[in-house]
């Protein structure tokens, strides 16, 4: 997919319609059409980066203090008891649109989102040997 048909580069160029909600000179902050919570909104670079691996430093940096921002008026406007904030990077990890982009998703006491896996106690090697091929 070209950055020409990247929908969230649409949206930058104004091509696109979107209820933004906050934007700067790097980012766009705006309501995702299909929520999984009252003022579930997406933040993006202005810049097209295809994930997590692509993104250049400042952009993920004003990225991610957009979230925050918006994270905080979640809080405080919205009386969000908690926030997710969800990436997916690569189609093996959910990613659906090759824009980077990050879900901030405000929780409440009762909604019905649940993790994506279940909590257990892992084999204390595995986690070693993945910990030695991870570390610097």
């Amino acid at each position: 997919m070209s950055e020409a048909d990247c929908i969230f580069c649409r949206i930058v160029a104004g091509e696109l319609p979107a209820s933004i909600v906050e934007e700067d000179e790097r980012t766009i902050s705006f309501m995702d059409i299909a929520p999984a919570t009252r003022g579930h909104a997406l933040v993006i670079p202005r810049t097209h980066a295809v994930d997590l691996l692509s993104i250049g430093g400042e952009d993920l940096r004003a990225v991610i203090m957009a979230c925050q921002r918006l994270a905080v008026r979640a809080k405080q406007r919205l009386q969000a008891d908690g926030v997710n904030l969800v990436n997916s990077c690569g189609a093996a990890a959910w990613q659906t649109v090759f824009h980077f982009h990050v879900h901030v998703i405000p929780r409440y006491a009762g909604d019905p989102l649940k993790l994506p896996w279940t909590p257990t106690a892992g084999d204390p090697e595995a986690i070693a040997a993945a910990a030695k091929e991870l570390a610097v």
